[in-house]
């Protein structure tokens, strides 16, 4: 049986200033850069907190921002499959 196909599932989300933090069903809570997701990165703090969790947890959406996160995707350390940028770069002074 595999454990991990039901277990990460998104049940919460919260930002602080640098961070998506997304908290799991099965306890686990990942805190991401917000240069993964620079349509997250550049939206206002209202616009990050019109989300929904999609998919009973497999995903999150935001309308507004035309922003959807795949929480397997998070696990893997995947940022915006759509951005061309490495994240890094997007920090680098």
């Amino acid at each position: 049986m595999n454990t991990l196909a039901n277990n990460h599932l998104a049940k919460r989300i919260d930002f602080n200033e640098d961070n998506l933090i997304v908290v799991l069903s099965d306890g686990r809570t990942l805190s991401v850069p917000l240069p993964f997701f620079p349509r997250l990165l550049n939206g206002t703090d209202e616009q990050r907190k019109n989300y929904i969790i999609s998919g009973g947890g497999l995903g999150i959406h935001w309308e507004e921002l035309e922003e959807d996160i795949d929480v397997n995707n998070l696990l893997y350390g995947f940022g915006d499959t759509t951005n061309k940028q490495n994240p890094e770069s997007l920090t680098a002074a």
